[in-house]
Formats: C-alpha cells, sequence, structure tokens
C-alpha cells in the first residue's frame, strides 16, 4: 500500500504501522508492507502558497506521469527485498489533499496496477484539472477500482474550487456508475483527524474479501 506524504502517515496522529500492526495481528486485513514517498524537494511549489517542493506537480496533475514512477522506479527497488503480489486487488494507494488525488489518479490510470484507492480530503478541484474527475468518471466505462473517500463540511473553500462540494461530487459520480465505493462525509476540516480515527475501518472495509491469511 503506498501512501503519498510519508510524513502525515507516519506521524502520531495516524501511525499506519501501529494500526497495521493491530489489524493483520487480528486478521483483519492481508499482510501489507507500507510504502511511504515523500513529494520531490525541488519545483514549482504550490500555486497558492509558493514553496520548494514539487509537491503539487507530482501529486495534483492528471495524467500517468506520477504512477509509471512508482511502478518503474520505485516499486522495484522495495521488490528486491520483498515479494510483493502484482493482483491489482492486493494493492492499494492512499494519499490526503492532493495526495488523495493523487491516489485516485494513479489507480484511474493504471487499474491493471492498483485496485483500491483511499483519498482523505481529495482535492478533486481546479488546481491542474481534478475538478475534471466527476465528468470522466460519467462518461468512461467503470474501471475495476474500489475507492474510499473522506470528507468534511468544514473543510476548503479557496479560489481553486469548495473540496466539501468536489467530493460530493465524486461520490455522485461513483455511485451513477455503480462504482464499489464509500463516501464517509462528517464536519471536519482539512486535516486527517476524521481520516485517523477511522482508519482501522476503513482498512476494513477495503480489504473486506481479501484473503487474510491464518
Amino acid at each position: 500500500m503506498v501512501f503519498q506524504d510519508a510524513e502525515f502517515y507516519l506521524n502520531p496522529e495516524f501511525n499506519v504501522p501501529v494500526v497495521f500492526d493491530n489489524l493483520i495481528s487480528r486478521h483483519e486485513m492481508p499482510v501489507t508492507i507500507g510504502l511511504f514517498v515523500s513529494p520531490g524537494d525541488k519545483g514549482p511549489g504550490t500555486p497558492a502558497y509558493g514553496g520548494s517542493d514539487n509537491r503539487s506537480f507530482e501529486y495534483d496533475s492528471l495524467g500517468d506521469q506520477y504512477v509509471c514512477f512508482l511502478i518503474e522506479e520505485l516499486i522495484p527497488e522495495v521488490e528486491k527485498n520483498y515479494k510483493l503480489v502484482s493482483n491489482p486487488a492486493g494493492r492499494a494507494i492512499c494519499g490526503m489533499s492532493s495526495g488523495g488525488i493523487c491516489a485516485f489518479t494513479a489507480a484511474w490510470e493504471r487499474p491493471d496496477v492498483f485496485g483500491l484507492v483511499v483519498s482523505h480530503c481529495g482535492s478533486f478541484t481546479n488546481i491542474r484539472g481534478g475538478h475534471n474527475y466527476p465528468s470522466l468518471i460519467r462518461k468512461t466505462a467503470s474501471k475495476p477500482i474500489r475507492v474510499f473517500l473522506q470528507g468534511g463540511s468544514n473543510d476548503l473553500d479557496i479560489i481553486y474550487g469548495n473540496w466539501p462540494l468536489a467530493n460530493r461530487d465524486m461520490a455522485a459520480a461513483l455511485a451513477y456508475k455503480d462504482y464499489d465505493y464509500q463516501f464517509v462525509f462528517g464536519e471536519g476540516g482539512h486535516t486527517l483527524k476524521h481520516g485517523a480515527a477511522i482508519f482501522p475501518d476503513t482498512m476494513r472495509w477495503l480489504w473486506r474479501d481479501y484473503p487474510k491469511g491464518e
């Protein structure tokens, strides 16, 4: 399972390795290797706030450039030391905000590689074209991906769009095309607080029919 913004998911608020260990030990999810990825440290910065990282370019852009980076460069390095499944039903990708749309884009472009998506407060807004996804989903043949969306009514409302509305539109489009999806909408803002609180249940739902081992 690939996580964008590694520091978000490894910090004490979320602490994915502990959640994984607990769920795996109770046979509530399969044994899973976490790959935690940080964005490049040099680039155009984010469109709203500047900065010295490459995060917005890598995460908000549509197309297959980022997922090809994962498939061709990062995952092969992990495979040198660990045995990974090739079945997309056994491969997940997750992110928050721009990392959330990045996770969806990776699976959308390469459902043959990633079959499971988790998006926390996903930026499905007009930063680099992400607002087009609801329409694309409705007009495109359904893809074999399972999608979990989390959002909040007090999320961002800025020049690039309204995050609560964008995530509602995504959920409506996924429902229209009969995707296997779940949308959990709370009252939170643009944080991982809600996502962290429900993460164990998210993992149970995501992996609900995958062999858990003994």
